[in-house]
């Protein structure tokens, strides 16, 4: 379907000035009493007047979808929590809030985190006590220091005004409802990575808050069953957890107004809003709140002032590295969760697009990303840990003119055999490397081919056989 905006006003930049809605340079770190002005916990307060079991349901309907890449709905994965005192968990279950934004190309989460932490901190709490959760664990990555800062004081802020503390949500506050007298009690800590790219994987990030080594975990069993501490967990990412107080506060019907049905048919629909960092060879760089649905080419020339000193669009990174890229005959590609059904890559990611130009080496950008994840693979499984090591020195030797054409087949052969999808792998960093690099050879083929010198193959000679 068409793009068109068709929100009034935006939902989590609406206490940060964002274009096409105010000048940047107004933005400052909304304060607990800030964000209660101006309609803040709002949807707390209903969300205690309502069962647990009736939150829950409010953002399944709603149909909002993970935003920290995958796009797995909200609400469903709520639902896959054992109920309490059936788990054998002694009533201890854990929330663990992904902040670890490490991958390349993405800085969404930064922006909510920068300006606006209380908005995530009422999605937590939401989120904890439509669950029965008592117990939070804000994981942000080790190089987010400023952000860090902001989230210890807003949490430090929540305390002192009652949001979380042992006394229940709001100071306890007492309503009509039969669970517990809205007396659900909550802590929540802020816990900081050491700066490793792959416990922003679930269950890499649940070994980093036990102290141990970011290494994926093997599923089954999954971390709603046995996540942190060997208990029930749910693990959302911030900007998720973001629309959580929106959607209880104005209903799913309301949320379901904005955003898409799928570009693909038969395919989920994309509700909602998205923040989208655009960063690359554009005139505006920067984070825009926009319906999902709309076009990269919308997005480009409409938002962020067209391609950088007029030039030609060459290709786009839709959100991550790790997606893959859409080729220049990709342009008017829309931005929801079923891109990738439609356009080769491996989804929509964080929707953070790095564009590029015509001048732009698309050689140079593949070995870049062999370089990020052989730095980064944890080392854990073999296909991984070899093969990222074996496809960054190809790019190096396809990128200086030192390879053979038999090198760019041996090249797409490893970018095949290793990850999840083909089951030779725990987690999908094997599969974001080998994404990114097929998806560049396959839609810039030529300037490979161009870098690589013919595989000579020698003359058969038959023993025994005529000269003639």
């Amino acid at each position: 379907m068409p793009y068109s905006p068709k929100f009034a006003k935006p939902i989590l930049t609406a206490r940060i000035p964002t274009a096409p809605f105010g000048d940047p340079k107004d933005r400052h770190i909304v304060s607990y009493d800030e964000y209660v002005k101006t309609g803040g916990y709002a949807g707390l307060r209903k969300a205690l007047t309502m069962t647990p079991e009736a939150v829950v349901e409010e953002v399944k309907k709603s149909q909002l979808r993970g935003r920290g890449g995958a796009g797995f709905p909200c609400g469903l994965k709520w639902t896959f929590l054992p109920k309490p005192g059936a788990d054998g968990s002694g009533g201890q279950r854990y929330l663990a809030i992904n902040a670890d934004e490490s991958e390349p190309g993405t800085f969404k989460d930064r922006l909510l985190m920068d300006f606006d932490p209380h908005l995530v901190l009422e999605g937590i709490a939401i989120a904890c006590y439509a669950c029965r959760i008592p117990t939070a664990f804000f994981y942000i990555r080790g190089e987010y220091h400023h952000q860090a800062r902001v989230m210890e004081n807003a949490i430090k802020e929540a305390y002192d005004q009652g949001v979380f503390g042992a006394q229940g949500l709001l100071k306890g506050a007492a309503t009509q409802n039969p669970f517990n007298a809205g007396r659900w009690a909550v802590e929540c800590f802020l816990h900081r990575g050491a700066g490793a790219y792959i416990c922003g994987e679930e269950t890499a990030l649940l070994e980093g808050l036990e102290g141990k080594r970011g290494w994926p975990r093997n599923k089954p069993p999954f971390p709603a069953i046995k996540g942190l501490f060997g208990k029930p967990t749910i693990i959302n990412n911030v900007e998720t957890l973001a629309y959580v107080p929106s959607i209880v506060e104005n209903g799913s019907g309301w949320f379901a107004t904005m955003g898409c049905e799928s570009s693909f048919k038969g395919g989920a629909p994309s509700y909602g809003t998205k923040l989208m960092g655009v960063s690359g060879h554009v005139t505006r760089p920067g984070c825009y709140e926009l319906d999902l649905g709309i076009k990269l080419k919308d997005l480009v020339e409409q938002y962020c002032g067209g391609m950088r000193g007029g030039k030609r669009y060459k290709g786009a990174i839709p959100g991550g590295v790790s997606m893959g890229i859409l080729g220049p005959d990709q342009f008017e590609a829309e931005l929801d969760f079923d891109i990738g059904r439609k356009h080769n890559v491996l989804g929509l990611g964080t929707a953070g697009p790095t564009v590029f130009d015509e001048d732009t080496d698309m050689v140079a950008v593949a070995r870049n990303i062999a370089r990020f994840f052989k730095h980064e693979s944890c080392g854990q499984c073999t296909p991984c840990r070899e093969g990222s090591g074996w496809l960054y020195q190809l790019m190096m030797r396809i990128e200086e003119g030192d390879a053979r054409t038999k090198d760019l087949d041996l090249a797409m052969e490893i970018a095949t055999s290793m990850g999840t999808m083909p089951g030779t792998t725990i987690c999908g960093l094997a599969d974001g490397n080998n994404w990114a690099i097929r998806t560049i050879m396959n839609k810039y083929w030529d300037e490979f081919t161009a870098r690589v010198k013919p595989t000579f193959v020698p003359m058969r000679v038959t023993v025994g056989a005529s000269a003639s």
